[in-house]
């Protein structure tokens, strides 16, 4: 069954069963004055336990009533035989299966078969639902009866009382003066507290058949100032999700102006809901948005689609028809199926109408749509995907016909479980096919074998040896359309086969010292590949290289397989590690150097050109869960200059913290995009106070210079967008007030404040 969704006013309200319904109808409404509305005057706590029964307490008769028996015990028995009644007494506790009823006195009047239970009354349902009460009066069904004074404590969350309460003929009870919330009514104390909000109503119908509760001029109120009204608000009694309208939305924003959107959830079965939502703005046209969602005994599945119809400029600042509107949307679907233990589906498809929509309804940031489909089979020993990847530019300076269309991308591994010369050995084959509407085309397939041989030595070393052997074969066309010349290739047919054969050494050292734990690692590769014909081939996944921690000692340092490192290199460096009582710190640095005088392929900029590498490191320090810091680094080879600056720190804990983020690549590379220069700045942070309310904020900052990239037009503090907010949360509330600068422009995406109220209850809607 799916969850309703995040804003639904709906409740979940414990399952009557015949002997409590009227136990429930009373119990649904809180008092007119109920315990947490009356300055801390308590009325029956929902902590209250029963006392055991006495060790010499007589055996647990049984009462036949009519459609069951009901075994009972108690510290006493009381038979009165004139006027044909039974009393039990002390600590009286009554069951029929999972149900059950604690008092302090019981009377069963066997002439009317009415059953009178008095003092500290606890009653238990089939679901774990607890109903507290001073007097309950019964039939011997115990279907029937009256109660005053009570107090529901709900399995899922929430109370409900009423004054009183009573059971009409065709079953429905009803509640007066009543009252509902999902707050804790005492503190940790155990005192007596005002709950945060609370929906009071006049009368409360609990119907049977429909196993739901009807709310009749309900009202909300939130710190005791009574709010909103709720009309023809319904609540189920069996834990479901329930259509009904969504609790609005209100933001205020440079580009639509006042905004005020309104949903309704319509629950179809079991497994399926629609959400739809309708969006009202000063400065725009309105606009409607659905959500779909199911759930198959194969995997789920939803469907979001945003649709308007308003005025369109495009990226250059242009409007493309200042006559007339244009539809707009933007339609998000995915979904997972397991077809069965080995074979899986997973798609996904994201598109919008134009490239400033999302940005302008401020429904998502991205600056890339991705659709793809993947069919997967995973074995024990083998794997296999064939998928399909799409992707929509919503980028100012992308051409779209450039974008590449992978379709197919092919990739099955098979893992040999008998040793090969003792070793592991896995075969890989894989395909892809590149296309674009204007722009270069590209085919390509590889099949290959990798063998790993892990061996530890007496002194405590471990050695690998790795082999590899790989043939490929291209085809490529329109290669002229790819600007950067070394990406292009060859067009036409083109073929190379690739050999590696590396060594790698780890020679791992414990001791003690400063009162804890470390470990020095000394690690060295060996890597030699013959020359490969590298640029003859197109490049599709393997453009963005750069030197770091993570590849020091990869076997290919390029990112893809298009392309491969090539010639003999050596690669040394350490890793250590030390752990204390309250600290943990790790750091990895490291260097290569190429053995061979040959031209590299790599370019300059990215640490690798030269035969000696750039220097490159990571540490992290960890501090009894309140303090994390990450910092990596490249070091130029010759000057020392610091060609890559990355730090990220996290301080505080979860209420108040502080998280900086800072990185600059000084790579002094100009002529190729995938390697430009950028410096950038995040800060985010929260401040608690109060107990319940804290200050929260962040920031993103470009500080790329034009010295940096030529291309950008920041002038080296460029603010790209600010947030600070104030918000309360407690165990049922939530409330939160905030405002964001942008300072980019796109389009109609227009710079500017955005001013937001953000609004949750707990079990009236789900955010």
């Amino acid at each position: 069954m799916l969850p309703a969704p995040r804003t639904q006013l709906q409740a979940r309200v414990l399952r009557l069963r015949p002997w409590h319904l009227l136990a429930m109808a009373a119990g649904l409404a809180l008092l007119a004055e109920p315990a947490w509305a009356q300055d801390g005057q308590a009325a029956v706590s929902p902590q209250t336990t029963p006392e055991p029964a006495a060790a010499n307490a007589p055996a647990a008769p049984v009462v036949e009533a009519s459609d069951g028996p009901i075994g009972f015990e108690a510290d006493e028995v009381e038979y009165n035989d004139k006027a044909d009644t039974v009393t039990a007494k002390g600590a009286v506790v009554l069951r029929r299966d999972d149900q059950s009823v604690r008092a302090d006195q019981v009377t069963w009047d066997r002439n009317t078969g009415k059953i009178v239970a008095t003092g500290n009354i606890r009653l238990i349902d089939e679901d774990g639902n607890q109903l507290f009460t001073d007097r309950v009066e019964l039939t011997d069904e115990l279907k029937t009866g009256a109660m005053e004074n009570l107090l529901i404590a709900l399995r899922e969350g929430g109370r409900l009382a009423a004054q009183s309460g009573k059971r009409l003929p065709n079953g429905d009870v009803v509640l007066t003066h009543a009252s509902y919330t999902a707050c804790e009514v005492e503190d940790t104390d155990g005192c007596p507290k005002r709950p945060t909000w609370r929906i009071t109503a006049a009368q409360v119908v609990y119907q049977d058949d429909q196993k739901s509760v009807r709310f009749k001029g309900a009202r909300l109120e939130i710190f005791g100032i009574r709010l909103m009204p709720l009309p023809g608000l319904l609540v189920a009694t069996d834990g479901r999700a329930i259509s009904g309208p969504l609790i609005p939305d209100l933001r205020l924003s440079a580009s639509n102006g006042v905004e005020i959107s309104e949903g309704y959830y319509l629950r179809l079965s079991d497994s399926s809901d629609l959400t739809a939502t309708g969006y009202v703005y000063t400065k725009a046209p309105p606009m409607i948005s659905g959500q779909y969602r199911a759930l198959t005994s194969k995997g789920s599945y939803q469907i979001t689609g945003y649709a308007t119809k308003s005025d369109l400029i495009a990226v250059s600042g242009q409007p493309s028809n200042a006559a007339e509107s244009n539809f707009r949307g933007y339609v998000y679907a995915n979904g997972r199926f397991q077809l069965s233990p080995e074979w899986s589906v997973t798609s996904s498809i994201r598109r919008s109408t134009d490239r400033t929509f999302l940005r302008r309804y401020d429904i998502s940031r991205d600056d890339r749509l991705r659709s793809m489909v993947d069919v997967e089979r995973i074995a024990p020993n083998s794997y296999l995907s064939i998928a399909g990847w799409s992707t929509q530019t919503l980028r100012v300076n992308d051409d779209q016909g450039q974008v590449p269309l992978a379709l197919p991308a092919i990739d099955y591994r098979h893992r040999f479980t008998d040793p090969l010369v003792g070793g592991r050995l896995e075969l890989q084959v894989n395909s892809l096919a590149i296309l674009r509407s204007n722009g270069q085309d590209t085919q390509r397939a590889f099949a290959g074998a990798r063998w790993d041989l892990t061996r530890i030595t007496g002194l405590g070393q471990q050695i690998t040896l790795t082999g590899l052997v790989r043939g490929d074969v291209y085809h490529s066309d329109d290669n002229t359309l790819t600007s950067t010349v070394i990406y292009r290739g060859q067009p036409g047919w083109q073929t190379r086969g690739i050999a590696t054969a590396a060594v790698d050494v780890k020679w791992p050292l414990v001791g003690a010292v400063f009162g804890g734990t470390q470990v020095l690692t000394p690690r060295v590769q060996l890597v030699a590949t013959p020359s490969i014909r590298n640029l003859a081939v197109p490049n599709e996944d393997a453009r963005a290289v750069d030197l770091e921690d993570s590849n020091l000692f990869a076997l290919n340092r390029f990112p893809g397989y298009d392309r491969v490192e090539d010639g003999v290199r050596f690669t040394y460096g350490f890793d250590w590690q030390f752990e204390a009582p309250r600290w943990k710190i790790k750091t990895t640095i490291g260097q290569s150097y190429r053995l061979t005088n040959e031209q590299t392929l790599l370019p300059d900029g990215t640490g690798l050109s030269s035969r000696t590498s750039d220097i490159v490191g990571r540490t992290e320090v960890y501090y009894r869960g309140f303090l994390k810091v990450t910092h990596r680094f490249r070091l130029d080879k010759d000057s020392f200059a610091i060609r890559r600056n990355e730090f990220d720190a996290t301080i505080g804990d979860s209420k108040t913290y502080a998280e900086v983020g800072y990185v600059r690549l000084n790579r002094n590379i100009q002529s190729i995009e995938d390697l430009q220069d950028r410096e950038e700045l995040r800060v985010a942070g929260r401040v608690a106070f109060k107990k319940y309310w804290s200050l929260f904020g962040s920031a993103v900052v470009n500080l790329t210079d034009r010295n940096e990239d030529p291309t950008n037009l920041s002038d080296g503090f460029q603010p790209i967008r600010t947030r600070l907010g104030v918000a309360y949360q407690d165990d049922c509330l939530e409330l939160a007030f905030t405002w964001r600068r942008d300072y980019v422009a796109t389009g109609d995406a227009r710079k500017g404040n955005v001013f937001q109220v953000y609004f949750a209850v707990k079990n009236i809607g789900v955010r």
